[in-house]
């Protein structure tokens, strides 16, 4: 019985060397703390809950299909034009939300953008709404601050190859 319920303790991220780790939670910090400074700046509530993630995709998988940035815009683009239209028609159905996320991620994977944090964009929303104008405005900001960061930091040792190559079979 122990056997079998070691299967779902089983670790199937990649072992890396402390220093990997150090500069994937270092430039996680980094592209928050560029989004917290610009939304200091601008007034704009900026650090929305769903960039966290995007931040550990972009800084710790930078292979990963999910952390391209044809991934992060479009699932986030997705994300935000569905929670904003849900939020419009029906303002008050906690039930909108979670009917909003599945909507999101049927286009994302339909459209192969998947991005999984962007899934969350919806339950924010309602959570805390927030004018659709603004919302666009929040997730293009975070999304342009993380992969300009990302971009520079996979240059640093350990270096990482991003964004990933055009792969001709795709």
């Amino acid at each position: 019985m122990f056997r079998q319920f070691r299967r779902y303790l089983t670790r199937h991220d990649p072992m890396h060397h402390w220093p990997h780790h150090l500069k994937s939670s270092g430039g996680a910090v980094l592209g928050l703390v560029a989004i917290g400074s610009l939304a200091a700046w601008t007034g704009l509530p900026l650090l929305m809950a769903p960039l966290g993630p995007t931040a550990l995709a972009l800084s710790a998988h930078p292979e990963s299909p999910s952390a391209q940035p044809a991934n992060i815009f479009g699932g986030y683009f997705i994300a935000a034009t569905v929670a904003s239209g849900a939020q419009a028609l029906l303002p008050h159905a906690a039930w909108a939300a979670a009917i909003a996320v599945g909507v999101v991620m049927l286009l994302m994977l339909l459209l192969r953008v998947n991005h999984p944090p962007a899934a969350a964009v919806p339950l924010a929303v309602f959570a805390s709404p927030i004018a659709p104008q603004t919302l666009f405005e929040v997730l293009l900001a975070g999304c342009i601050c993380l992969v300009a960061v990302a971009m520079v930091m996979h240059r640093v040792p350990p270096r990482a190859v991003y964004p990933r190559l055009h792969d001709p079979a795709e």
